[in-house]
């Protein structure tokens, strides 16, 4: 069995640090052990995640697909969910998430007779699907909370922006100049594509 670890960390590097343990931890206690890692920092709302689609590249079938999370997965919109699962059928991938129990039979492996198995993984299938759309309304939520937000502070006079990250304009610019593309700067800078399209237009290139 292949188990390939996906942490998306969306703030900072000890978050992901946190969500290996936590991975590797589990693996344990199945008497399992990590085979793979893909990490990025990015949001899980964005379908264009590079080290994901590195995964799923990678993917062979009968892979398990371990996260911590659903909303680690995803927090995309339905459509593009729903091309990601298809995508991650297609490799037949098994995710395994923590917080999801039903998952975890997928660590064995064996998995008993085919009608359990067909059941089980039907009923993973249904839940997966249900903690996706979860995600995706707790972000939509969170998006609308920040926006009002925003506007009740530009109504007080009180809204500066979003500093700028110095030192990761200076990462990205330095990887675009050294001939990386768009992903690859990404990926090495741990940063979405649209950062670095942003940062790419700055420099007039």
């Amino acid at each position: 069995m292949f188990i390939r670890a996906y942490l998306r960390a969306s703030t900072t590097e000890q978050d992901a640090t946190r969500a290996r343990k936590a991975l590797e931890k589990f693996a344990a206690e199945h008497g399992k052990a990590i085979a793979s890692e893909y990490t990025e920092n990015m949001s899980g709302a964005a379908a264009d995640r590079p080290e994901l689609l590195r995964l799923l590249k990678d993917a062979r079938a009968g892979d398990v697909l371990l996260v911590e999370s659903i909303d680690r997965l995803s927090r995309l919109p339905q459509a593009d969910w729903q091309k990601l699962k298809t995508a991650i059928d297609a490799k037949g991938l098994r995710i395994v998430a923590l917080d999801l129990p039903t998952s975890h039979q997928s660590m064995k492996d064996t998995a008993g007779d085919e009608f359990t198995g067909r059941m089980l993984a039907a009923i993973n299938s249904m839940l997966v699907d249900m903690m996706a759309a979860i995600a995706r309304k707790d972000y939509e939520q969170r998006r609308e909370r920040q926006a009002q937000g925003i506007e009740k502070a530009k109504a007080e006079g009180r809204y500066q922006g979003r500093p700028v990250d110095e030192d990761l304009h200076k990462r990205v610019k330095e990887l675009l100049k050294a001939g990386l593309g768009v992903r690859g700067t990404a990926r090495h800078a741990n940063c979405s594509t649209t950062t670095v399209l942003k940062i790419r237009d700055s420099m007039g290139v």
